[in-house]
């Protein structure tokens, strides 16, 4: 099986983009709601105003299931009495509506508890200056019509079905064109926003018949619809994984070798972001608390961040509080350089915001040792005799103690070559271990929201199975 290749669709990408509200209306509205708050007695304030528009479609066995569109808006305002705080938002942007709401987050913060910590990000962490907010071309809106995208869709699944005749089956496949646009601003001074637009192509095909059916399913995202993997290529490629599932069976408990490959071994980078985000650290709910500084992951693995990527589905001039992000080493031969911190979480842990209120920005892990050659194939070889990890299922992990366990489905494989497809296991391991125990990263990488990785091989994790 071969991933499906990005190829144009079918439909320009380029169109109006169907906001009822421009940036300056936006505009107006925040500083509208900041004026209102200075005038009540806040001694400092935040709005956002923003709006969401889209389609999304649905179809099954070459029938329309379901045509879906989304219009939302909303205007959130934050109120600080010295360091008490207070929160509303509405959907109504009429001048009452705008009052109503800053004035209820103006009594819920008269109201609220002092906290030391609260407070609007520092002048000097705020991206003030335009130029340090570049164009990251994140928006591309897509001039798509509810039959065309039912086309699509039902391409996608037909593909899908022309693949075997063991394709008996269908969840169904799906298009979704989204795009959003808003402007924040705050009483220091900052005012900022952009467009943003994200896409996608989905069928999920069933191979099989009886207890013997295997699903499996596969998408295309992207922030430009020209940039999607082709419906076909889609289809096929979703219909592949499901045969390839088919007669699976459980193997016996041990201690194996696994290979996770990279659309999971993203799962791996999330948690260590989230052991190292700021909240889990001032509340000592992680493995990782007082980490900068040392060895964490294997001696060979690296993590890089760069928000100001193109297109980039993590990329951003500035964070959720106006902060300016900016490209940095994470994580430098398996050593810990950094924390994910908001300006809250990093007073608490009396250090300086990293500009990750809201989230990391396109990380990307890599390993010294991996070579352009390091296929699936080469990865596969690698693991020589242990399992291939291709889906996981629940949210076993205790990030205070590292404890990691989780359903697993893939494949058994033997002097590097799979030999049969494996279901109804768990593995478990603590992740400590497991991040000093990445023996190998592929050159296979893929790229999952907001994150870049190959597939991962882990020394040794335990298996639960027949």
């Amino acid at each position: 099986m071969s991933r499906p290749s990005k190829k144009t669709p079918p439909v320009s990408s380029r169109a109006d983009s169907g906001f009822a509200w421009s940036p300056a209306q936006f505009q107006q509205l925040v500083d509208d709601a900041l004026a209102y708050a200075k005038t009540l007695g806040a001694s400092d304030a935040a709005a956002e105003a923003s709006e969401g528009v889209g389609l999304s479609v649905s179809t099954r066995k070459g029938e329309l299931e379901n045509v879906e569109r989304n219009r939302d808006k909303s205007l959130g305002v934050t109120v600080y009495l010295g360091q008490r705080r207070g929160n509303a938002g509405t959907s109504d942007f009429s001048r009452k509506a705008l009052e109503d709401t800053v004035r209820a987050a103006y009594d819920i913060a008269r109201f609220t508890a002092e906290d030391e910590m609260a407070g609007l990000p520092d002048d000097q962490d705020l991206a003030l200056d335009p130029k340090l907010r570049p164009d990251l071309d994140l928006f591309h809106p897509w001039a798509i019509t509810a039959e065309e995208a039912a086309r699509i869709a039902m391409r996608c699944e037909a593909a899908a079905f022309g693949v075997d005749k063991r394709i008996t089956n269908s969840e169904g496949a799906g298009v979704s064109a989204q795009q959003s646009h808003f402007i924040t601003g705050n009483s220091r001074g900052f005012r900022g926003g952009y467009a943003s637009s994200r896409h996608s192509l989905s069928v999920a095909p069933i191979a099989g018949r009886g207890n013997g059916m295997q699903r499996d399913a596969w998408y295309s995202s992207m922030r430009d619809a020209q940039e999607l993997a082709s419906p076909e290529a889609v289809g096929r490629y979703a219909a592949e994984r499901a045969l390839s599932r088919l007669k699976a069976r459980r193997v016996p408990t041990g201690e194996v070798p696994v290979l996770f490959e990279s659309t999971v071994a993203a799962g791996l980078l999330g948690a260590y972001v989230q052991a190292t985000s700021g909240g889990a650290l001032y509340r000592k709910a992680t493995f990782l608390v007082d980490c900068v500084g040392k060895q964490v992951l294997a001696p060979h693995i690296d993590v890089a961040e760069d928000p100001h990527l193109l297109k980039g589905k993590g990329s951003s001039p500035f964070d959720d509080e106006g902060v300016i992000t900016r490209a940095r080493s994470v994580v430098q031969a398996g050593v810990v350089q950094g924390y994910f911190l908001s300006t809250y979480s990093a007073r608490k842990l009396g250090l300086r915001t990293t500009g990750h209120a809201g989230g990391s920005h396109n990380l990307s892990l890599t390993s010294r040792l991996t070579a352009p050659g390091d296929d699936l194939e080469a990865m596969l070889r690698k693991l020589h005799r242990g399992l291939f990890v291709t889906e996981l299922m629940g949210q076993g992990v205790n990030y205070v103690t590292g404890d990691y366990s989780r359903g697993a489905s893939g494949y058994w494989v033997e002097n590097g070559r799979i030999q049969y497809p494996v279901e109804e296991i768990t593995i478990a391991g603590n992740l400590p271990d497991m991040f000093k125990q990445i023996v190998a990263v592929g050159a296979d990488r893929y790229t999952l929201g907001t994150k870049t990785i190959g597939s991962v091989l882990i020394e040794k994790m335990k298996l639960a199975g027949s």
